[in-house]
């Protein structure tokens, strides 16, 4: 408890750092519940998580936006996660997780917490048709835990789909001006299909034409290890970009693999996602990205990319 009144549980981030820092492939999840049903997040987009409070309702917001309220002085929008998933309204009881991720502050209305969960990717099952109309397009996987399936809800597509300006800003292409056509090979590694389109479409429109994208890390890797035993490696992958979060190998793993290989050592890392904050960012620098991003900056990765080839020589 605080002198504010405000009962908070603290996530504690120590443990996760140690699983994220060392590129093990696992991940934390906390569980909890809406209605009869369990959901994951992962724990490292958590900032707190606190009892529910009233809000202030904002005139002609989205039906899924509760309102506002500003714990700290600090001005945070609270989300029915029930009415985003289509299944009915919360009352004014629960929970609200508390979340940073793409630079905002979010507090997702639920009914309760169950607990955390350590988990490798590899146990993350992707989504099909056993998901539900409800969950269908925002799940990016599922997880067995004892008798019951926990769905990992996409959060940013949860809030992309409520404000479209929280997304990638593809307009930021049109103020780089005119470009050159480069043929530097780029390798892209993200599992949401839609941001994978976004992505080669904003890379291709900045010039880069010579791109090669996938859904995970694994796969990423795999096509690495491909052209580094055929000898062919600078000739294919002079860049990686990946996301963090992914089913099967996520973006940390996938970085240490990379950097701890000689062959592959100087092929230069660029990490494009959402959970890039402040400790994130230790934690791959740690891993030996070379650079790393919060994913509404396409414009930005655009250009780290221009100074990753010129600095580098890359398209030599």
């Amino acid at each position: 408890m605080e002198g504010s009144g405000r009962e908070r549980i603290w996530i504690n981030m120590d443990d996760s750092k140690i699983l994220l820092e060392n590129g093990t492939n696992e991940l934390m999840i906390l569980e909890f519940k809406l209605g009869d049903n369990y959901y994951g997040i992962n724990v490292a987009k958590i900032r707190e998580i606190t009892k529910y409070e009233p809000v202030t309702p904002i005139p002609n917001a989205h039906p899924s936006i509760e309102g506002v309220f500003m714990p700290r002085d600090v001005m945070i929008t609270a989300i029915d996660l029930k009415n985003c998933l289509g299944r009915g309204e919360s009352d004014s009881k629960g929970l609200f997780i508390i979340t940073n991720f793409n630079k905002l502050d979010i507090a997702f209305h639920v009914d309760s917490v169950l607990g955390i969960h350590t988990v490798s990717w590899t146990e993350i099952i992707k989504p099909e048709v056993t998901i539900s109309t409800a969950e269908e397009g925002v799940a990016i996987g599922i997880v067995k835990k004892e008798d019951r399936l926990i769905i990992i809800l996409d959060f940013e597509k949860i809030v992309t789909d409520i404000n479209p300006e929280t997304g990638l800003k593809i307009s930021d292409i049109n103020e780089l001006g005119e470009r050159h056509r480069s043929t530097v090979p780029i390798l892209i590694a993200e599992d949401s299909a839609l941001l994978n389109k976004l992505i080669v479409d904003c890379l291709k429109k900045a010039g880069y034409e010579n791109l090669i994208h996938v859904e995970n890390g694994k796969q990423a890797y795999d096509i690495i290890t491909h052209y580094k035993d055929q000898g062919t490696l600078h000739e294919n992958v002079r860049v990686v970009i990946s996301d963090i979060e992914m089913p099967e190998m996520d973006g940390h793993r996938l970085t240490k693999l990379i950097k701890t290989d000689e062959a592959t050592a100087k092929i230069p890392v660029v990490l494009f996602s959402s959970l890039v904050n402040e400790e994130m960012r230790r934690k791959g620098e740690s891993l030996g990205a070379d650079a790393q991003l919060s994913k509404p900056e396409i414009g930005n990765l655009v250009k780290i990319i221009d100074q990753l080839v010129a600095e580098r020589h890359l398209d030599m």
